[in-house]
């Protein structure tokens, strides 16, 4: 079946209860509120539908001070910033006890961001988990009925899958609450479930998404997919070690048909780019219904940021600035590195930079540094067959590449190095794309390398040293500690409201 026309084509959506531990712990109100005007998928045959698109909007909570954020700035600091991509920037002072806690490895289990992170993941979760409750008597057809619980397993999994990597244990909560005794006295919503628990259920989720969500041939432009599905488990299983999984579910993914490298390395980064060939699965946004939807603080954060002299009408914060170790990580002839970063004019000669639309940049007399992220540049000066620049508008919305082919391929690499096979076709498919010569043989640290710069500023580097046991030694002179920085503290609030049952993470 063809899972239903692009999200976009859902503009009105059903107020969602989000469900969050900060909610939970001090609300005296019953939670498990109906939808506004007492809709059930029984009167409203699109609701169950409309639900689902809700968990999809989750993804695009960006409220990196507030309410909750999945994939904005506090999403960037926690993982980008905090690796060795890249910097915090702007200047010194500027939000240096945010973002530049994660720079500079001095993190506080009162820093807003992190709380921000968990609540958004939680509203997200809570939107998973309504909407779940919701299709079980939804009058569907099965096999519709089974894609929809699919498509928000595989959500519900992505983002356990962050926090687990985040926090480690956390709560594990698969339902929605009873009523609010039962959300203020279940020990599943103020205590932390083992880690190894949470992947089992984050692999239960996936299996099933697996098992009844339709290729990307057959699925509607945006929604999950099996190959989604199938990349992201394998993910799963690469920071779990479990070699096998890896090399076989990577596998499936390669010789699908459904997926293929662009020519263009940076075309992935493009509206033009947007759900192109290497595109397994990526956060939706764009200018629907008169309505521009979007991550906030995502593109703004990153955007280059006017200095010193000023005089031009400039993109953004300037945060989340690549590195001079980034810089130098790449091999010479390497086209990923000029389509990564934006190198701001410092010959003197004031030439400036123009970006691939003709967007003029001026030089470092009047930038606020010197190197900003390419690929979160979004084009307000060339229209797209989808416009959705607003003039001024520096928070200009952008697709996020969560799952590409290219990730695909150096999984099923790794895999190989570790159980035995052929490693080095996979990286050598993404040698070549990037102007490189292939490699005869590949070793562990080639598919380090190729790793860091094939998915450099994509948010993955922090993990990945993480997970190689690395962190301590290429982030040692930023101010990591081996045993406490892994992971983020849990938020002090959260620890509160539940009256201590959450345990801190130690060091913090």
């Amino acid at each position: 079946m063809k899972a239903n026309n692009k999200m976009s084509k859902i503009t009105n959506l059903v107020v969602i209860v989000f469900f969050s531990l900060s909610i939970v712990s001090c609300s005296k109100e019953f939670l498990d509120v109906k939808v506004q005007g007492g809709e059930t998928t029984t009167s409203n045959p699109n609701l169950a539908q409309d639900l689902v698109t809700g968990v999809y909007s989750s993804l695009l909570q960006g409220d990196s001070w507030g309410n909750g954020d999945v994939h904005g700035f506090a999403f960037l600091s926690a993982t980008s910033i905090a690796s060795d991509d890249a910097d915090k920037g702007s200047y010194a002072a500027d939000q240096a006890t945010t973002a530049g806690q994660f720079d500079n490895f001095t993190l506080t289990s009162t820093n807003p961001f992190c709380g921000t992170l968990w609540s958004g993941h939680y509203n997200s979760i809570g939107a998973a988990n309504q909407a779940l409750k919701a299709l079980a008597p939804a009058p569907l057809p099965m096999a519709t009925k089974k894609i929809l619980v699919g498509e928000v397993k595989f959500l519900r999994g992505y983002f356990y899958f962050n926090l687990v990597r985040f926090f480690g244990g956390v709560p594990l909560v698969l339902q929605v609450p009873k009523d609010a005794h039962d959300a203020n006295t279940n020990p599943v919503y103020q205590t932390r479930t083992a880690a190894t628990v949470v992947y089992d259920s984050i692999i239960r989720d996936l299996h099933y998404a697996i098992a009844n969500l339709p290729s990307k041939a057959q699925a509607g432009t945006g929604h999950a997919t099996k190959g989604a599905a199938q990349s992201l488990l394998a993910k799963v299983y690469l920071y779990l070690a479990q070699w096998d999984s890896v090399k076989a579910l990577t596998n499936q993914v390669i010789t699908s048909g459904q997926y293929q490298l662009v020519q263009d390395y940076s075309l992935q980064f493009k509206q033009a780019g947007n759900n192109c060939s290497e595109s397994i699965f990526e956060i939706e946004t764009g200018k629907f219904n008169n309505s521009n939807f979007g991550i906030a603080n995502w593109t703004v954060s990153q955007g280059p940021r006017v200095g010193g002299m000023g005089g031009w009408n400039d993109l953004g914060w300037g945060f989340n600035n690549p590195s001079t170790a980034l810089i130098n990580t790449y091999e010479t002839g390497d086209l990923r590195k000029n389509a990564t970063i934006i190198f701001i004019d410092n010959s003197g000669l004031h030439k400036g930079t123009v970006l691939w639309d003709g967007f003029r940049i001026p030089s470092s007399d009047s930038v606020q540094n010197l190197y900003y992220n390419y690929k979160a540049y979004t084009s307000s000066v060339v229209p797209s067959k989808e416009t959705y620049a607003t003039p001024g508008d520096k928070d200009r919305p952008k697709n996020i590449p969560v799952l590409r082919y290219a990730d695909v391929l150096l999984m099923n690499a790794e895999a190989a190095l570790h159980t035995g096979g052929d490693a080095a076709t996979p990286v050598n498919l993404v040698r070549v794309r990037a102007g490189l010569l292939p490699k005869g043989s590949v070793t562990l640290a080639d598919l380090k390398q190729e790793r860091h710069v094939e998915l450099a500023m994509e948010e993955d580097r922090f993990w990945d040293l993480v997970r190689w046991g690395d962190a301590a030694s290429v982030l040692g002179s930023k101010g990591f500690v081996a045993g406490t920085h892994e992971l983020l503290p849990i938020p002090a609030t959260q620890i509160l409201l539940s009256n201590g049952k959450l345990t801190q993470n130690p060091g913090y």
